[in-house]
């Protein structure tokens, strides 16, 4: 079974807890020519040094060089495109057929896979693109995985497919949005999307006066260009029957705790499907629930099994059935652990595991816990605070305390 669970990093943390938790590759972004430009990203030499990190673990990264490129963009990009061939990165995500043609050029050994800022929505679009020297194509979302298994029986065996399979997702056509743009004079398809589309709205009828008419609301406001979440956890053995082998997680800008959550529950998933197909479709069930803990908005499964569009559409902020609370920075020793916190806790609170070890699920009572200095606390304030906690259970350096609501 030929599985890729592609995870989002949008800083170092993110990426080291993806590939803890159990992702098989990242797609982060250098300093520039991203499409996530308000991420922490990576300078020239971490991506040198996180490239070699995911190696010696035997994963693989993907660097997004995906804006939609103006002339002034290429100034430095060919120098930038043969840096990544010489520090090993494992493909570049581009979405701009100038941008493909220059690193075939300049960096001919240096995979290329088609982002799907790239919207390629049928199987000669992606035949195209195969024939231009991308070797895997980033398909869009608006596709159904009977178009999408039409897409692969088109394309050249070795020419992959990739979909996401979880996440949020642009209202526009595979992200090619103006919106941000328009209001704030910053451009999404150019790495700073400010997602304007999250806003709250009013409409206004051109031959009235006053302050609008709302179009729709819940009691939290009224969100009329959201979409719900993209997840598909009970449908993978239909994502990999219609040919994709790449199962891509959006959400760069989303917490570590996210990419935790989510990164679990879909490798989780993918084991059982290995196991047994009944015992997945059992199991997948729990973990659509599991999904629930981080914040999120309703699901969706999208274009994927052929449904209206509308049903995508949802008027409601995110959610979490889970708060993150603490994450392990030093393993269990002498019946003692170190944490992080993240968000405050106190003597008293039990809190639930997430790992990916056999722990997971397990349930810890805080008892005792001292500071820095060794001192003892009843209540963990500071942020980010370095805390000893007593516990009989043998945490694991970056598994993620949480507090279920």
């Amino acid at each position: 079974m030929n599985i890729e669970i592609l995870a989002p990093a949008g800083d170092k943390e993110k990426l080291e807890t993806a590939f803890y938790f159990g992702a098989d590759a990242c797609y982060f972004a250098g300093k520039k020519w991203g499409l996530r430009a308000f991420s922490e990203n990576f300078d020239d030499e971490e991506l040198k040094e996180y490239i070699e990190y995911a190696h010696n673990l035997g994963k693989k990264c993907y660097i997004t060089v995906n804006i939609q490129a103006h002339n002034s963009d290429f100034d430095g990009l060919g120098d930038y495109i043969k840096y990544l061939e010489s520090i090993g990165a494992d493909a570049i995500i581009v979405s701009d057929a100038g941008i493909l043609s220059l690193a075939k050029q300049v960096a001919p050994n240096l995979p290329v896979h088609l982002s799907t800022q790239a919207s390629a929505s049928n199987k000669y679009s992606a035949k195209f693109w195969a024939d231009a020297g991308a070797k895997r194509i980033i398909l869009a979302r608006e596709l159904s995985l009977k178009e999408i298994k039409e897409i692969r029986d088109y394309l050249p065996a070795d020419v992959e497919l990739e979909a996401f399979v979880h996440g949020a997702m642009c209202i526009s056509y595979s992200g090619r949005c103006l919106l941000s743009n328009y209001l704030t004079g910053r451009d999404s398809n150019r790495g700073q999307c400010v997602q304007a589309c999250r806003w709250e709205y009013k409409i206004q009828e051109i031959s009235r006066t006053g302050d609008g008419l709302e179009i729709q609301e819940d009691n939290r406001g009224t969100y009329i260009l959201n979409s719900k979440d993209l997840c598909m956890i009970e449908h993978l053995d239909e994502m990999l029957d219609a040919g994709v082998t790449s199962f891509k997680i959006e959400g760069r800008m989303k917490s570590p705790f996210y990419v935790a959550t989510v990164v679990n529950a879909y490798k989780r998933a993918f084991e059982y499907l290995k196991q047994d197909k009944n015992l997945y479709k059992e199991k997948a069930k729990e973990l659509k629930k599991e999904l629930e803990n981080c914040s999120h908005r309703q699901f969706t499964t999208g274009f994927c099994l052929g449904e209206n569009d509308r049903e995508c559409l949802e008027s409601s902020m995110p959610v979490s059935s889970s708060e993150f609370v603490a994450i392990v920075t030093q393993s269990t020793q002498d019946g003692f652990c170190e944490v992080e916190q993240r968000n405050r806790f106190k003597v008293g609170d039990e809190l639930e595991i997430l790992s990916p070890s056999d722990n997971f699920l397990k349930k810890i009572k805080i008892e005792e816990m001292f500071d820095e200095k060794g001192e003892k606390i009843d209540d963990a304030l500071k942020v980010q605070q370095r805390i000893k906690l007593k516990t009989n259970i043998n945490l694991n350096k970056k598994d993620i305390l949480r507090r279920v609501k």
